[in-house]
């Protein structure tokens, strides 16, 4: 069983010539164009043309990625719940954080899948967090497979590109459905902060399917059919950020953010520029939201008012708010459990992530929530 992601390096004969180092250069707009087709990410700066630049970067990324062995075995390692992965370390992308864990539930009809997806402000964090999520049980016992994944921090990336790894991280399960038992329509995704933001992002964005990609994997569908955030962030658009807590919060703990680095950008004058403003909208959870997206579960456990810290500035609970309320507006549907600001789960609607994802997985289940850990 192959776990690695296939890119065409038959078609790379030409490739080779062009972008190895020591190639002679003969480099046309034909040529680049042809690439930019065949490896859409390799557009860093999303302008929808291809530099030279980054077409000899993208593929110095790809001559470094690492395959992954015909069949990805688990480690020694086991979870908190003692059940090691069925397939560990999974490499889903090029780069050497572009794995994932996959623990396949025991069924005899394709399973839904719930994803995991770490916090850590995109600086830090591991898929290992998720023994600390404490769905993964859950989940298995009740016949739902999960993954937890790892990718790519920005100290080495930009938001565009770190979230479009979790994306393909998505249409990498699809695209093995067949072979790990997975019912594509069913895939939710969760996390905490970074992890939660991300999971917004990929509820609300358009499809990022390519059907004409020479790549499987981005042919496959990015949506997801539900998904939970735990602390997460309105926006990954940072200028909004000034609108939703005010001048002065900003100018006090966000100080330590690179606001135009975020987004590979250099001054202030290109984040607020046409590129900058194609970017943070791609990137603006609030504002890529419509009425055809799927449920959503927002908790946050600090306290409303006043913000005091960076961690309150970063994980206040209105930022849930914000997209309760614009779900809300839009009848897109949403369940909030932010108890700093009043708002509770109705009376007959799921009260927690658990619940909330069965019913939207359509999953059968009676047992009571196991305590988290």
């Amino acid at each position: 069983m192959m776990t690695k992601v296939t890119y065409p390096f038959t078609v790379a004969a030409v490739l080779v010539a062009l972008f190895c180092a020591s190639a002679a250069p003969a480099v046309t707009p034909e040529r680049l164009q042809q690439y930019l087709k065949t490896y859409p990410e390799a557009d860093t700066n999303k302008d929808g043309k291809l530099s030279e630049e980054e077409a000899r970067a993208y593929y110095r990324t790809l001559r470094r990625a690492k395959p992954a062995p015909d069949a990805a075995k688990p480690t020694a390692d086991t979870t908190a719940s003692g059940t090691a992965p069925t397939f560990a370390n999974a490499a889903y992308g090029p780069d050497e954080r572009n794995v994932l864990d996959f623990w396949k539930a025991k069924s005899d009809r394709p399973t839904p899948v719930v994803v995991f997806i770490h916090g850590g402000g995109f600086r830090a964090g591991d898929k290992s967090m998720a023994s600390r999520a404490g769905l993964l049980q859950q989940c298995l016992d009740a016949g739902v497979s999960y993954a937890a994944i790892n990718y790519r921090y920005r100290t080495t990336a930009p938001i565009q590109d770190v979230l479009r790894d979790c994306a393909r991280a998505i249409q990498f399960l699809r695209s093995k459905a067949t072979e790990w038992n997975i019912d594509k329509s069913r895939i939710a995704s969760h996390g905490g902060s970074a992890g939660a933001g991300t999971s917004l992002w990929l509820a609300f964005h358009d499809d990022l399917a390519d059907p004409q990609s020479a790549d499987p994997v981005l042919r496959e569908s990015s949506r997801l059919a539900c998904a939970g955030s735990a602390s997460g962030q309105f926006s990954y658009d940072i200028l909004k950020w000034t609108d939703a807590f005010g001048e002065e919060t900003v100018r006090r703990f966000g100080k330590e953010d690179d606001a135009p680095g975020f987004y590979g950008l250099k001054s202030d004058e290109e984040l607020r520029g046409p590129l900058g403003a194609k970017l943070r909208a791609d990137c603006d959870m609030l504002g890529l939201i419509t009425r055809d997206d799927p449920p959503v579960f927002l908790s946050a456990s600090r306290a409303g008012g006043e913000i005091t810290d960076r961690g309150a500035y970063l994980h206040h609970p209105k930022h849930s708010q914000l997209i309760y309320d614009r779900c809300r507006e839009l009848g897109v549907t949403a369940i909030a459990d932010l108890p700093g600001l009043g708002i509770k789960p109705a009376p007959g609607e799921p009260n927690n992530l658990r619940d909330f994802f069965f019913l939207h997985l359509k999953v059968k289940n009676t047992a009571p929530p196991r305590a988290e850990k």
